[in-house]
Parts: C-alpha cells; sequence; structure tokens
C-alpha cells in the first residue's frame, strides 16, 4: 500500500493561553518538527537550559520510534511490513502495547473504533482520484476486511487472520506519543510542557504563568474558534471531517463507521478531553460513530469530557467543558 494515502490528523487548536502571571522560574524551549506526516511542536519548561534540551531530545527519539513502529507514511514500519504480509514476528512492546489498547475500546465501544478500517480508506482514495464514490460491491467488499477481531495480537507476533486485511494506528498512535513523552517527562521532573503531537497534552502551567487553555477550531473556519477549553495536565483530541475529506461537501471522510464503511453523516468534529491521550484519540472515533444524540452520555460512560460540531455547526458539550 501506498504510505501517502494515509492522512494524519490535522492540529486542531489554538495557542497562546490566557494572561497570568510570568512564569519565570522555568527555562523555556520549543522545538517544532515533521513527524507523522504533519508538523509538531514540543514546549518544555525545565529547571535547567541543559535539561529542557535532554528532554526535547528524548522526546523527538520517542517520536521516530513510535514512527518506526506504527506509521504508515513510512513504508518499512511495523504495521506497513504486517499489512503486506499478514504478520509480524517478534513486535515491538511498545506496538503491542497500543494494538491491545486499540482492542480494549474496540471491545468497550461495540466496535465503534476499529483499526482494520484501512481497506476502506484505500478504497475510497481510490474512488476519490477516479472522481467517483466506490462502487457498491467494491465497498461490501471492503467492508468484508473489518474486523478488530480478526486481529491477533501476542507478545510474540501479530497476525491479520483474513486475506486482504489492513490496520491503521492513525487514529490512536499520536495521542499514544504524546503519553509517553508526558510520562518521560514527568519522570525527569518536568513541571511546565506544552505536547503536541497532532493530538495534545499538558504539564503545569505555560510560561505566562497561566493554565493551559487550548481553542477548539470550528471545522469550516480555519481561523475560527468555537471555544476555549481548560486543559492544564489533561488531553485533549480532536478529529474533524475537514482534516481529510474525499468529497466536497465533507459527507464522506477518514472517519468511517466500522458496522457500515460509510462516514458518519450527522457530525462534523468532536474534542475529547481525558487524563489518557491516546484514549481521546481513539474515543473521537467513538463519538463521531456515536453520533450527537449519545456523545454526552458515552462521556459520561468513559469518564471524559467532550465537544462535539454537527453539520449544521450547532455545537454541545459536557459539563465539564462549559465552565
Amino acid at each position: 500500500m501506498g504510505s501517502a494515502l494515509i492522512a494524519p490528523e490535522s492540529r486542531a487548536y489554538r495557542e497562546p493561553p490566557l494572561g497570568g502571571a510570568a512564569n519565570t522560574s522555568a527555562h523555556w524551549r520549543s522545538r517544532p518538527l515533521l513527524g507523522f506526516g504533519t508538523t509538531l511542536s514540543l514546549t518544555v519548561g525545565a529547571d535547567t537550559v541543559a535539561k529542557a534540551e535532554l528532554a526535547l531530545d528524548l522526546a523527538v527519539a520517542d517520536i521516530r520510534h513510535i514512527e518506526q513502529q506504527m506509521s504508515l507514511f513510512r513504508a518499512n514500519s511495523a504495521v506497513c511490513q504486517l499489512n503486506a504480509s499478514g504478520l509480524l514476528r517478534n513486535p515491538d512492546p511498545m506496538l503491542v502495547r497500543v494494538l491491545r489498547l486499540a482492542q480494549a475500546v474496540s471491545q468497550q465501544s461495540q466496535g465503534a473504533f476499529d483499526i482494520t478500517v484501512q481497506p476502506l480508506w484505500l478504497l475510497y482514495a481510490q474512488a476519490q482520484r477516479e472522481d467517483r464514490l466506490p462502487w457498491a460491491a467494491a465497498l461490501l467488499a471492503a467492508r468484508d476486511k473489518v474486523d478488530w477481531q480478526q486481529v491477533e495480537v501476542r507478545d510474540d507476533r501479530v497476525r491479520l487472520k483474513r486475506p486482504g486485511m489492513a490496520i491503521t494506528l492513525n487514529g490512536i498512535a499520536q495521542g499514544f506519543a504524546a503519553d509517553v513523552i508526558k510520562a518521560r517527562w514527568q519522570a525527569m521532573g518536568i513541571e511546565h510542557a506544552l505536547i503536541n503531537t497532532g493530538e495534545w497534552s499538558t504539564l503545569g502551567q505555560a510560561q505566562d504563568g497561566a493554565g493551559w487553555r487550548l481553542g477548539v477550531a470550528n471545522p469550516r473556519d480555519a481561523d475560527g474558534i468555537i471555544r476555549r477549553i481548560a486543559a492544564s495536565g489533561r488531553s485533549v483530541a480532536t478529529s474533524a471531517d475537514s482534516q481529510t475529506f474525499f468529497t466536497a461537501d465533507f459527507q464522506y471522510h477518514h472517519i468511517f463507521d466500522p458496522h457500515t464503511g460509510a462516514s458518519p453523516a450527522d457530525v462534523s468534529s468532536v474534542t475529547v478531553v481525558a487524563d489518557s491521550c491516546a484514549l481521546a484519540d481513539a474515543l473521537t472515533k467513538v463519538m463521531f460513530v456515536a453520533g450527537k444524540a449519545k456523545a454526552l452520555d458515552l462521556a459520561k460512560t468513559w469518564g471524559v469530557e467532550v465537544l462535539l460540531v454537527d453539520k449544521a455547526g450547532a455545537w454541545v458539550a459536557s459539563p465539564g467543558l462549559m465552565a
């Protein structure tokens, strides 16, 4: 498969945070970089410059390692090797960890999150190049390859049980990377940070001394903000139909309902706030599939906060995001 077919989750927030007393006790360093097919940024405040630079170096190394395991932009990544042959022996423990997390979310969401939707992506991308929608028979054939329960995950191997299956970790890997970096920095004693791996996680305060606040972007206006939310110590992920779409009306886009093979019809954007960025990342897809009517109840069930924008531009949010 061509890795260029896979589009990453785009940035969905605007900074800087609002007001506050300057945080002058920390030495701040930032580093932009390319990763997961998009532009990332890492910002850290440490008690010494050397510590800040070391934290950034280690975080970049973490991102490169995760890309080598999970990226569809790298033809020799572990996931690409698995998709090519259907079998991966002696998988990296980090990859096994993410696959098991993905399966847990799939099970608890009754399959609303499913990493085996990659055949649907390939089908829609091919149809887009031919300026049409997928043929019904082809869509049915691709849908028959989607089933998270047909991925065998063991410490010594990962196997796709059906011919033609393929996985994508684009819906969880960037959030997972933020979790890995945050845990590393916490172990180093880093108290203040903003981590943007395509999804977001924070520590402590911003450089101006305020708590971190992130603006949820309007999916129909790149410069517009739906709402600013408090995010200090939390993780925030967004999925939107405007990030990658196959038709100009945004009805067919990169988020699929695994049960039907189509894109959810009534949702334009979902933002989830949680302690784990990997979980927030995955749950944006669950909320997309569930739709506006069920999103708030699901947020309560999962113990997270959600802000959902529908196709008409109206939005709803769980109580914790209304303060």
